[in-house]
């Protein structure tokens, strides 16, 4: 591959004509800059990246809208208004249902427009930004949301989840992108995993809502909950017009004044003598610079090749490791424990504590996080869920009244499980391991894996709950155990720890196929004389002259 360094532009191309990002000066001030990054504190960050963390959080909150309408379609089963409308009569039972084949077309449908919506943001963001990406998603959303209100028949229903599938499918890719870019690493893993709570809070709503719309006669038990998902675009979108662009997102279009000017709308000025806009923009420069050298190019296909397909590939696993955990008969929870026996209105308080609880693990793990790696962290998420759903699973053949309320009881500490470790880590993990360059086609293409996997796991739900279907109940329990733990032994041997790293840094740990359990213990440094120094390497070498070594 030709070498992609910036090249020098047009004089009057003002603020366009960057230094060489691997000049000597240039690496001084990264190096600089990466010392203060390590350096910083939790508390230094807060006073210097206020705006960036209010920036950061009001994109998050884009996915709320997602959180709530896939919970709240579930959670839609249980209402005899709704099934009437777009179900059939079952005369074994003597209620209308909505088949297991349709079910599984709805929540597919969504999926299936998020996958479209993932490449076609995947593209746009790296070509317009994440501002301009996300402000489009928005004004589609706004419109597609009336298509799931005014829906006359089933099939138009489906039309709308597609639809709305787009603009969520874009929010997924943008959101974790820009949270990881705009903050320096000691805030990076809160601000990723504040997407995770956003899940959970639009869950948590959709519960709400369902609870107190559950008990009307007409057409407003199921529109009320569609059409509440109004609240968000329109504040959301009111915010992000005033938003600034990622400084990353500057410097890969060649930008320098632009990138130091979005950066000084993050942050604030005079709060940490030691925070230098120059400095910090130079350390973006160098990494970008150096994953030049490393031929990382910015196309779908670069995430294929050399050592980007390892970190492609652990990308996508930690996200299909969210789908075969077992996570979906939290979605699924009021339908799940009304096909195990209890009552829908006992099934909808249930839930609102669940999520409620989901909250709580995910703010929590926010002081995990600060002092354990994230791998252990995942690991341990991971191996406690099999376990749970081996109980839950065992509990199942009892079919008594209190046996139900204990897997209700189990199936809300495996929520807080979830929502305390693997749910929010898992945010941060997809947003560190990629390179910068190609961070936003990697989510993009994790996240579509993620959707299509969820393809297969909202078919085999819906068939193993359904009571047209194989009716398994809590049993269904066993199936999902099984995945989890294979889950386990992928998540052992192959995810890497990036805790306390900067991407220069994990850069370099990737380029020299550092194993994933040793990457905790790998101290490197990615500021030699010149980033053409850097790409030269033998791992022994390095090790020799103490560029690269193992933490005691």
């Amino acid at each position: 591959m030709a070498d992609e360094r910036i090249q020098p532009q047009p004089a009057e191309e003002a603020g366009k004509i960057p230094p060489l990002a691997d000049s000597p000066a240039i690496i001084n001030e990264a190096k600089h800059a990466s010392d203060c990054e390590h350096a910083m504190t939790l508390l230094q960050a807060l006073r210097v990246y206020p705006k960036a963390i209010g920036w950061s959080v009001l994109l998050s909150s884009t996915l709320i809208m997602e959180g709530y309408d896939l919970a709240l379609l579930s959670a839609l089963y249980n209402s005899q208004v709704f099934n009437k409308k777009f179900g059939a009569f079952n005369e074994s039972t003597g209620k209308y249902a909505i088949s297991a084949a349709w079910q599984s077309g709805l929540s597919n449908g969504a999926r299936a427009g998020e996958i479209l919506g993932l490449i076609i943001a995947g593209w746009c963001s790296d070509r317009y930004g994440h501002k301009l990406t996300t402000i489009a998603s928005l004004v589609l959303m706004i419109g597609f949301i009336a298509v799931l209100f005014f829906a006359p028949r089933i099939e138009v229903l489906l039309a709308g989840e597609v639809l709305c599938g787009i603009p969520w499918g874009a929010f997924q890719s943008v959101s974790p992108a820009y949270a990881s870019e705009v903050a320096p690493t000691v805030l990076r893993p809160y601000l990723t995993t504040f997407i995770n709570m956003c899940w959970v809070i639009g869950q948590f709503f959709a519960a709400a809502v369902n609870k107190g719309s559950i008990n009307r006669t007409d057409e407003w038990a199921y529109r009320i909950p569609f059409g509440v998902q109004w609240v968000w675009p329109l504040p959301i979108l009111a915010g992000v017009l005033f938003a600034p662009e990622s400084p990353w997102w500057h410097v890969r279009q060649g930008n320098r004044a632009a990138a130091k000017a979005s950066l000084l709308r993050l942050t604030s000025k005079g709060k940490d003598p030691s925070f230098h806009a120059d400095e910090t923009i130079a350390l973006i420069e160098h990494t970008n610079e150096l994953e030049k050298k490393m031929k990382e190019g910015v196309r779908f296909r670069d995430c294929f090749r050399d050592v980007d397909l390892r970190r492609t590939e652990i990308v996508v696993g930690i996200w299909l490791v969210q789908t075969l955990g077992g996570q979906n008969i939290m979605g699924y929870f009021t339908y799940f424990m009304t096909q195990s026996g209890m009552e829908a209105s006992n099934s909808f308080s249930l839930s609102m504590g669940q999520y409620a609880l989901g909250m709580v693990g995910t703010a929590g793990s926010w002081f995990l996080m600060a002092r354990v790696g994230r791998r252990t962290i995942h690991l341990g998420g991971i191996c406690t869920q099999c376990l749970l759903l081996i109980i839950v699973g065992s509990i199942g053949f009892s079919g008594t009244k209190a046996s139900i309320w204990a897997i209700g009881g189990l199936l809300i500490f495996f929520t807080f499980v979830y929502d305390f470790a693997v749910g929010p880590v898992t945010y941060s993990l997809i947003s560190e391991l990629s390179s910068t360059r190609l961070k936003a086609k990697t989510i993009v293409l994790a996240r579509a894996a993620y959707n299509a996997s969820n393809i297969f796991v909202n078919v085999m739900t819906n068939y193993q709950l359904s009571s047209e279907a194989w009716n398994w109940g809590a049993k269904a329990a066993y199936f999902w155990a099984v995945t989890a733990l294979l889950s386990t032994v992928w998540v052992f041997f192959r995810l890497p720890e990036p805790k306390d790293r900067t991407y220069a840094e994990l850069d370099l740990l990737f380029e020299h196929r550092v194993a994933a359990r040793k990457f905790a213990k790998t101290m490197i440094n990615p500021f030699p004389n010149s980033v053409d120094e850097v790409k030269r390497f033998s791992t022994e070498k390095e090790l020799e002259h103490g560029k690269m070594e193992t933490r005691p």
